[in-house]
C-alpha cells in the first residue's frame, strides 16, 4: 500500500523531499496500528487516528507542530484511500490540527561571528563548492534541498537572480543574490571550469554526481566541532532571516526571499532571541 501511496504522491508532483516525509509518517502510523491493534490495517477511521495522536502526546511526547505534520501525511493518506475505493469518506478534517501556540523569541541561534568563522575555515580549506553552499544558505536564504537541486540554467549572475524550482509544497520563486553570494559563486564557477566539470547540477561531488544530504551532515558535523557550536543548514536559514530584518529588509521582502508561504512565519524573526529576552527581564 506505501508503494502505492508513493506513485500517488509523485503523480500529483510532490517533491522528492515531500514524498519522503509523508511515507515516513504513514509508516509509523501503520507501525503503531500493526502494534497496538494485531490486525490487518484496511481502512482509515477517525477513531484510530485519534487515539494514534493520544499515543504520540503521551509516549512520544510529540509537539503540537510535529503531530500536525504526521496529520498532515494522514490526511493525503485518506484522499489516496478515497480516491482509489479503498474506502468511502474522509475522516480527517483541519478541525482536527492541533492548536501551535507562536513562538516569542526568535528562531535565531547563530550568529553573524558564527557564520563568519564558517565562512572562512571553509575559505582556508581550499573547497570552493563548500564555500559558495554555505554563503548561498547563509546570505540568500535558500532551504538545503533547494540549494542541492540548483541547475546551472537556475541562476543569472548579471541580473543577481536565482530561480528556485524545488521550493516547499513545489513551488517556484525567485530570489536575489548580495556580493557575498555572487562573488563566491563566480570562484566556485571558476573552479568547475578548470576542473572540466560539465554536469547540470550546481554543486556536484568529486565523483561528478550531485551532492547528497549524507556528505552535507558530515560537513556540517566537522564544522560544528571546529567552531565550538552545533550548526544545521536550517540554522543558516534562520540566520538569514533574522540577519536580513536587522539589516533593514522588510517582513514581506524577507518572506520572498525565503519562500515561507505565511508571513507570520517570517515575523517570528523580528522578535528578540531567547538570550535578548532572558536579558531584559533581568532588567526588571
Amino acid at each position: 500500500m506505501l508503494e502505492q501511496f508513493q506513485h500517488y504522491l509523485l503523480n500529483e508532483g510532490k517533491s522528492e523531499n515531500t514524498v519522503k516525509g509523508y511515507l515516513q509518517s504513514i509508516a509509523g502510523f501503520l507501525k503503531w496500528f500493526d502494534e497496538s491493534k494485531d490486525v490487518e490495517f484496511k481502512q482509515l477511521h477517525r477513531e484510530n487516528v485519534q487515539e494514534y495522536i493520544s499515543f504520540l502526546k503521551t509516549v512520544k511526547n510529540a509537539k503540537p507542530k510535529t503531530i500536525n505534520t504526521k496529520l498532515n501525511a494522514l490526511v493525503k493518506f485518506n484522499e489516496f484511500l478515497v480516491e482509489t475505493n479503498v474506502q468511502r469518506d474522509m475522516v480527517l478534517t483541519k478541525k482536527d490540527y492541533m492548536k501551535v501556540q507562536q513562538q516569542y523569541a526568535s528562531l535565531a541561534k547563530v550568529e553573524l561571528k558564527d557564520v563568519e568563522k564558517f565562512r572562512q575555515l571553509l575559505l582556508d580549506s581550499g573547497s570552493k563548492r563548500n564555500y559558495a553552499l554555505i554563503t548561498l544558505l547563509a546570505y540568500a536564504g535558500l532551504r538545503i534541498s533547494e540549494a542541492l537541486s540548483l541547475k546551472m540554467q537556475d541562476f543569472n549572475l548579471v541580473s543577481r537572480e536565482i530561480t528556485v524550482r524545488s521550493g516547499k509544497g513545489d513551488k517556484f520563486r525567485v530570489v536575489f543574490m548580495n556580493d557575498k553570494v555572487k562573488a563566491a559563486l563566480q570562484s566556485w564557477l571558476k573552479e568547475r571550469k578548470e576542473k572540466g566539470i560539465e554536469h547540470d547540477f550546481l554543486f556536484v561531488s568529486n565523483r561528478n554526481q550531485p551532492l547528497n544530504r549524507t556528505t552535507i551532515n558530515k560537513l556540517f558535523k566537522e564544522y560544528s566541532e571546529l567552531i565550538g557550536k552545533e550548526i544545521t543548514p536550517h540554522d543558516l536559514r534562520h540566520f538569514f532571516c533574522s540577519h536580513a530584518i536587522s539589516r533593514g529588509l522588510s517582513v514581506h521582502e524577507v518572506a520572498n526571499q525565503a519562500g515561507h508561504s505565511n508571513i507570520h512565519t517570517t515575523l517570528l524573526y523580528t522578535n528578540p532571541t531567547k538570550d535578548e529576552l532572558i536579558h531584559k527581564m533581568n532588567q526588571l
